[in-house]
């Protein structure tokens, strides 16, 4: 088994920022699509969205460093979120039986992903300590 199991990954046209989760921390992988993201104007009376398509090298490399994850969290806005976990079906059917949820998720930080992550997958969150407190200290009482 993976010395980490959960992978949340938060994706949309411009980045994919992977968290493979596990009880010794995580670890960040963040893509970007090859090609730049493209502004696409959609003007009256013309055929077609005035939408860019899926970039489907991207949705592959998500889907290779996503491979040796045991469940995953696929979360970000819009359309990119359920782009990815298509292709996945599409391309992995293996990896897409792992896929737990699909879930709308503004732009998060870094820290709120990893937190959403550990809620969704039900792990310990990080305890805090009193300010001040060193790590492994007694307080006298």
């Amino acid at each position: 088994m993976p010395s980490h199991f959960h992978a949340v990954v938060w994706i949309d046209h411009s980045q994919a920022r992977i968290f493979h989760l596990g009880l010794s921390g995580s670890d960040e992988v963040t893509l970007h699509p090859q090609l730049a993201t493209r502004h696409l104007h959609h003007k009256a009376n013309e055929i077609g969205s005035g939408h860019a398509a899926p970039d489907a090298t991207f949705l592959a490399e998500v889907t290779k460093a996503l491979a040796d994850a045991g469940e995953i969290l696929i979360i970000g806005p819009a359309n990119a979120k359920t782009e990815l976990a298509s292709h996945i079906r599409a391309h992995a059917p293996d990896l897409a039986k792992r896929i737990v949820a699909v879930e709308a998720a503004d732009h998060p930080t870094d820290n709120e992903i990893v937190a959403y992550a550990k809620r969704h997958f039900k792990l310990p969150l990080p305890r805090v300590q009193p300010p001040g407190a060193a790590a492994g200290e007694r307080h006298a009482g």
